[in-house]
C-alpha cells in the first residue's frame, strides 16, 4: 500500500457515487481507502430523529459506504471513521495525511440552486492534498483534460494530470485558451488581437513550455495540445463532456490577492460533466516523497 485516499460520506446519493470513484482511485494507486463521516454539523434529516440516535445513523451511513467501496474495488483495504465535528474541519484535517480527498459535489442539507456544496468548494480551496469533486460520471476511455494557464502555481496540476493519465492509460489533452471571438470586450478582458496567428503562436509556445520535462517522465502518455480561442471556463466545461477527469489549478493568472480558489476553477466545479480535480500549488503530488500517510 503506497498511500491513502480519503472519501467524505454523509448518506447522500452524491456521496455514495464519490465512494465508488474513490475506491477506483485507491485501486489505481495501490492505496488504502478511508471512509470518513463527520457528524458534528446540522442534523441530516427532516422531522423526528431516528429512534436509535444520531450515532447509530452515522454508523449505518459508513457501513453502507464501506459495502459500496468493497463491491467496487474488492482488493482495496477499506476502513472507516466517524468524527463528531463539522465536515469541513474533519476533511481538511484528513487531507493532511492523504494522497487524495474525494467528495461528492453536493451532500445533504445543501441549498436549492447550488450546483456544488460549500464543503466541496471550501475543501478545494483549503485542502492539503489534491481534491477530487465528483461532478458527473467519468467517461471510460475518455482522456484526462488539463487546463493550462502557464502560471507557476499550475505546475502541480500539470504533474498531477500526467500521473493520472499514466495510471489510467489514456491520453492527456492539455488545453490553453487565447482571447475570444471578435466582438465586445468585457471590462478587464484582453482585447482580440488583429492577427489571430500571432497570439496563437505565443500561446502554443506557452503551452509547450508548461509541459516541458513531463514527456520524458511519462513517455507512454499520448499528449494532445489544444490552443482554443474562447473563454477558459466554457472551453473546459465543454471538454469535460467527453473526459473521464478534468484537472485544474486552484488559482491561475490574474487572480485576486486573498482568493484561494479562482473563478475558472469555481466555474468548472459548478458546471463540469465529469469529476474535477483541483490541485493547489503547494500540494505534494502523488508519487513524490513516498507514503502519503497511514491509518
Amino acid at each position: 500500500m503506497s498511500g491513502l485516499v480519503v472519501v467524505g460520506v454523509d448518506g447522500s446519493a452524491s456521496s455514495l457515487t464519490a465512494v465508488a470513484v474513490a475506491a477506483r482511485e485507491a485501486r489505481l494507486h495501490g492505496a488504502g481507502l478511508r471512509v470518513v463521516h463527520a457528524c458534528g454539523g446540522p442534523v441530516p434529516w427532516a422531522g423526528p430523529p431516528p429512534q436509535d440516535g444520531r450515532r447509530a445513523w452515522a454508523d449505518r451511513v459508513v457501513a453502507e459506504a464501506v459495502d459500496r467501496a468493497r463491491a467496487e474495488a474488492p482488493g482495496v483495504e477499506t476502513r472507516h471513521v466517524v468524527v463528531a465535528a463539522e465536515p469541513v474541519t474533519v476533511l481538511e484535517a484528513q487531507s493532511r495525511a492523504a494522497l487524495l480527498v474525494v467528495i461528492g459535489s453536493r451532500g445533504r442539507g445543501g441549498l436549492a440552486g447550488l450546483l456544488v456544496g460549500s464543503t466541496a468548494v471550501h475543501l478545494a480551496a483549503h485542502g492539503s492534498c489534491p481534491v477530487l469533486v465528483v461532478r458527473g460520471p467519468p467517461r471510460p476511455g475518455g482522456p484526462v483534460v488539463l487546463g493550462v494557464d502557464g502560471s507557476a502555481a499550475g505546475q502541480r496540476a500539470v504533474d498531477f494530470a500526467f500521473a493520472e493519465a499514466a495510471l489510467r492509460e489514456v491520453p492527456l489533452v492539455a488545453v490553453h485558451t487565447v482571447g475570444g471571438a471578435p466582438g465586445p470586450v468585457s471590462p478587464g478582458a484582453a482585447a482580440p488581437h488583429p492577427d489571430p496567428a500571432a497570439p496563437a503562436g505565443r500561446e502554443r509556445r506557452l503551452l509547450s513550455e508548461a509541459l516541458v520535462g513531463r514527456r520524458e517522465r511519462y513517455g507512454d502518455v499520448p499528449v494532445r495540445h489544444e490552443v482554443v480561442r474562447g473563454g477558459p471556463r466554457e472551453t473546459l466545461i465543454e471538454a469535460s463532456r467527453s473526459a473521464q477527469l478534468v484537472v485544474v489549478g486552484a488559482r491561475g493568472r490574474g487572480g485576486f490577492t486573498g482568493l484561494l480558489l479562482g473563478s475558472v476553477s469555481q466555474a468548472v466545479l459548478h458546471h463540469a460533466h465529469c469529476p474535477v480535480a483541483v490541485v493547489r500549488g503547494e500540494h505534494r503530488v502523488r508519487g513524490e516523497g513516498g507514503r502519503g500517510g497511514g491509518w
